[in-house]
């Protein structure tokens, strides 16, 4: 249902009275002299970038391996096996078929104790029982922070957020492009976005590896509220 504002502008007139202003109805951006969130790793190259963030997940505790989209498949699926295969848990992603995914997950593979789920948003909240079910939750990162080995994931209607923080391991595939400095680029990116006039999703989650939480006498507890391992797959671009 659809509510009506009313009485918006006395309202906001009234707020900028009581605090002895005029009431703004346009904001302008500030202009700084200087801009040293812009200088970190601005001149790094894709490689350079990928060292970076290969370097920060020794510090997050997630694996980090490099393949081609020719090798994807057999990366992904060595990768499955090494966490133990059982069940996995994917989005529906028209990316999965263009990496040539498809038929690893729509195979069912009892030899090797692997049984994939396939996102379905006319299932409700089934989806939810088998993320949690999961063993495996794999993901693709939209933009992807060397500095601090985040990856920014999008929630949506068949890709559900669940399947990133629910399953015991973390997959995530992080195609090379998306790959950008630190947070700055990655605000930038989005801003640019919305500005274009794209409609984000309403959820944008930026994961930094498996959940890790110190909040009791400094000790450090991975997997308290989310995925025990992670690891990112990078792909290098065709």
């Amino acid at each position: 249902m659809t509510g009506t504002i009313h009485n918006r502008d006395a309202f906001l007139e009234t707020i900028a009275s009581r605090l002895g202003r005029q009431r703004k109805t346009k904001l302008e951006r500030p202009k700084w002299n200087y801009y040293p969130q812009e200088e970190v790793l601005k001149d790094a190259t894709k490689d350079e970038l990928v060292e970076v963030l290969k370097s920060q997940c020794t510090l997050i505790h997630t694996d980090l391996v490099i393949t081609s989209q020719k090798e994807l498949k057999h990366t992904l699926h060595h990768l499955i096996k090494e966490f133990g295969g059982g069940k996995v848990v994917t989005w529906k992603d028209p990316r999965y078929q263009q990496y040539g995914l498809e038929s690893l997950f729509k195979e069912k593979l009892p030899d090797e104790n692997i049984d994939v789920f396939e996102w379905d948003a006319s299932l409700g909240k089934e989806n939810i029982s088998k993320a949690e079910q999961a063993n495996i939750g794999i993901t693709i990162s939209e933009l992807t922070l060397a500095e601090s080995g985040t990856v920014v994931v999008y929630s949506g209607k068949d890709r559900g957020r669940t399947v990133s923080f629910l399953p015991i391991n973390s997959i995530v595939i992080v195609p090379k492009s998306t790959i950008v400095p630190r947070m700055t680029q990655a605000a930038k990116v989005l801003r640019e976005k919305v500005q274009n006039g794209e409609v984000l999703p309403s959820c944008i989650n930026y994961i930094t590896g498996p959940s890790n939480s110190a909040d009791i006498e400094m000790d450090l507890v991975v997997g308290v509220h989310g995925p025990v391992k992670a690891a990112y797959i990078v792909v290098e671009d065709l």
